[in-house]
């Protein structure tokens, strides 16, 4: 199957997958198999079988996954194996939060730069990084080379930072500013988050669970 024509359904699974896998590897399993695999992870065994075969053959007949092996290979698939260059717009809190706390190492990136317009931000530390000024965002660009971004400024900020951004070789974003970034640059990879739409899903299911009480 053709990478374009793989769902997004069967790609948000794959961090699962992974996570799960790492999950059992730590745990001393060796092998696994897909019913096994699917009563952990509360999926049918058919739906992992398929989800895999979008990417190859992993398993054997008879034999199930080897767990550190198909750990290894989704990994590579979504490009864990790889130290991606990226930079944070909006050192705030929630900028600081992700900056501090992410481990983005294990997760294809690297974090190597963050820009502020606040001078009370600039010039802090995240870690090994000093908050710059966004003003130095076009020469930290030249030199370093970053190809992804984390967004967390205001709405009506990114349109503007992110055709600078784009101009600048950033060709994705992950996306806290409820803009969407795919109006103007259809060409870049967007990972949108939104917190209040994932509470307000949390409020859905308590509600729903007291109505069928």
């Amino acid at each position: 199957m053709a990478k374009n024509a793989i769902s997004n359904s069967v790609i948000r699974r794959l961090p699962r997958y992974y996570r799960f896998l790492g999950d059992l590897e730590a745990n001393g399993y060796v092998r696994i198999s897909s019913r096994e695999l699917s009563e952990k992870m509360g999926l049918t065994a058919s739906q992992i079988r398929q989800d895999f075969n979008c990417f190859g053959e992993f398993g054997q007949q008879g034999y199930g996954y080897n767990v550190s092996e198909l750990r290894r290979q989704i990994g590579m698939i979504l490009g864990l194996d790889k130290q991606t260059p990226m930079i944070l717009i909006g050192a705030g809190n929630l900028g600081t939060a992700i900056a501090t706390h992410l481990d983005f190492h294990n997760r294809g990136f690297e974090l190597i730069g963050a820009f502020d317009v606040n001078p009370d931000i600039v010039g802090k530390h995240l870690g090994d990084i000093t908050v710059l000024d966004i003003s130095e965002l076009e020469s930290f660009c030249h030199e370093k080379k970053p190809t992804a971004a984390i967004l967390c400024i205001p709405k009506q900020a990114a349109e503007n930072e992110a055709d600078r951004l784009v101009k600048c070789g950033i060709q994705a974003f992950w996306n806290f500013t409820h803009y969407d970034l795919k109006i103007a640059h259809s060409d870049v990879v967007v990972e949108n988050v939104h917190l209040g739409d994932s509470l307000t899903t949390l409020s859905y299911g308590l509600n729903s669970m007291e109505k069928n009480k």
